[in-house]
C-alpha cells in the first residue's frame, strides 16, 4: 500500500526534515549561502534553492546581504527571520520577578524587572506574573499575542500530583492549590513551570559548560543550595518534583535538621550554603565580613579568598571546598555522573582555585570521580534557561513545515 502524506519517507516529511535541518544550521552558524547550506545538509544546489525559496515564502528565512569580502564570487546569504516567533521566560524569587522576551534566534529583545519585596506585597501572584510579562513584552515592542510560549522558573517545584508548589516555603503567595489554573486563565499563551536550578542546568546544557554531555549534575549555590540532575540527556525531576533538593540532605559536620520543610533548610544547606560562608569567615577571625544579603556576602568573601595571599583566607577556601565536597560525595556515589557543573555566585566567584580544591576533596571522599567544571552561563542563568526551554518548544511549532 502506498504511503500517505505524513508517513515517514514521503516527500512531504523528507522536505520538512530538510527544512528543519537547514533552519537549525542557520541558528547555529548565522547567515549562510545556498551553496554552504547545500554542503552542510548534503543537498544538491537545486534542492537547496527550492528549500530556501520555500522557507522564505513561509516567512521563516530572510535574504540578508551577500558574502562580499570572502574568496570567490559574492553569494546571497540567508538567515532565520528573527520575528518568526517569540518566547518569554520568568525568573521568580521572593524579592523580584525578572521577565524577558527572546526572538526565535534566541536574542533577548525585551526585559523587565518587577520588585516583589516582603511577604505583604498585597498584589496577587497572577497579577505579578502578568505585570512582569507585560513589562518585558512592552520593552520588546510586542503584544501579548506575539508570545508563543512562556516558561516560569521558581525555587522549589510544582508537585505534578497536586499542582502545589513544594520545597519553597519562602516564596510568598505561590502556594495556592488553584494558582496554576488561575495562571492558565489569565495568560493567553501556553505556559510551563520549572524549578529554577533545573533551568540553570538547561542553560548550561544548551549554551555553557555541559554542552555535549548527557549525564551531569549541576550544583547551585546562591540564595539556596540545590542541584539539577540530567540523566540520559533528560532532566530527572522525581516523583514530586523534588529531585535535586540537596539542601535538605543530612551530612556529617552539622547537627541533624528535623522537619526540614518547616525549617526550609537541612544539613547540607547549613554546612555549605551561602549563609555558612560569612559565619565561617567570622569564626576564622576574618574582619570586614561584607554585610547585606548572604549570597552576595558569600560571593564577595570567596572571591576575596581566591585573591588573598594569607593563611586565614586560604583556610577559608579549603574549609568551604571540603564542605561542598561532603555533600557532593553523596550525590556522585549514587548517580556516578560524567560531569559536575558548579554554578551560582557562591561557587563561580571561586573560579578555578575553588573548583580544583573541591575536585581534590571529592576524589578522596567518593569512589566515583566525575570531572568538575565551573558554570559558563553567568548572566541571569535561571532566566536564560527559561528562555531556552520556551524557545525549544516554540521552534518545534514554528519550524514545523510538514503540514
Amino acid at each position: 500500500m502506498a504511503g500517505t502524506a505524513g508517513t515517514p519517507g514521503t516527500p512531504r516529511v523528507l522536505r520538512a526534515m530538510n527544512d528543519r535541518a537547514a533552519l537549525d544550521l542557520l541558528l547555529e552558524h548565522g547567515p549562510l549561502s545556498r551553496t554552504r547550506i547545500g554542503k552542510l545538509t548534503g543537498l544538491s544546489k537545486p534542492t537547496a534553492s527550492q528549500l530556501l525559496a520555500r522557507l522564505e515564502a513561509a516567512g521563516l528565512v530572510l535574504a540578508t546581504g551577500t558574502s562580499e569580502g570572502r574568496p570567490g564570487p559574492s553569494a546571497q546569504l540567508y538567515e532565520v527571520n528573527p520575528s518568526a516567533g517569540h518566547a518569554a521566560g520568568l525568573d521568580v524569587t521572593p524579592q523580584r520577578i525578572l521577565a524577558a522576551v527572546a526572538d526565535i534566534t534566541g536574542r533577548t529583545v525585551g526585559r523587565h524587572e518587577l520588585p516583589t519585596p516582603g511577604r505583604r506585597t498585597g498584589t496577587p501572584v497572577v497579577q505579578q506574573v502578568t505585570d512582569a510579562l507585560d513589562g518585558a513584552v512592552k520593552a520588546a515592542g510586542l503584544a501579548r499575542d506575539d508570545i508563543h510560549r512562556l516558561v516560569i522558573g521558581t525555587p522549589g517545584a510544582f508537585d505534578p500530583t497536586t499542582g502545589r508548589l513544594r520545597y519553597a516555603s519562602h516564596l510568598p503567595g505561590w502556594h495556592s492549590p488553584t494558582l496554576l489554573d488561575e495562571l492558565a486563565a489569565a495568560l493567553p499563551m501556553p505556559f510551563e513551570y520549572e524549578n529554577d536550578v533545573n533551568l540553570v542546568a538547561l542553560a548550561e546544557q544548551r549554551l555553557g559548560a555541559a554542552r555535549g554531555h548527557a549525564d551531569f549534575v549541576l550544583l547551585w549555590n546562591q540564595e539556596g543550595l540545590g542541584a539539577a540532575l540530567v540523566l540520559g540527556g533528560r532532566l530527572h525531576r522525581g516523583w514530586t518534583g523534588g529531585a535535586g533538593e540537596v539542601g535538605f540532605l543530612p551530612v556529617p559536620g552539622t547537627p541533624l535538621v528535623r522537619q526540614v520543610t518547616k525549617a526550609n533548610s537541612g544539613g547540607y544547606q547549613e554546612l555549605a550554603g551561602s549563609q555558612a560562608v560569612p559565619r565561617l569567615a567570622r569564626e576564622l577571625g576574618i574582619e570586614d565580613v561584607p554585610s547585606g544579603p548572604y549570597a552576595e556576602s558569600a560571593a564577595a568573601l570567596v572571591a576575596r579568598a581566591v585573591q588573598a595571599d594569607d593563611d586565614t583566607h586560604r583556610l577559608l577556601l579549603r574549609t568551604y571546598a571540603t564542605r561542598l565536597a561532603t555533600g557532593l560525595a553523596s550525590l556522585v556515589s549514587v548517580l556516578d555522573p560524567e560531569l559536575v557543573v558548579l554554578s551560582g555566585a557562591s561557587l563561580t566567584s571561586g573560579g578555578e582555585p575553588l573548583r580544583a580544591l573541591v575536585q581534590a576533596e571529592l576524589e578522596e571522599l567518593a569512589a566515583s570521580r566525575p570531572r568538575l567544571v565551573v558554570g559558563a552561563v553567568r548572566e541571569h542563568p535561571v532566566l536564560r534557561g527559561a528562555l531556552e526551554s520556551a524557545l525549544a518548544t516554540t521552534r518545534d511549532e514554528v519550524f514545523d513545515t510538514s503540514h
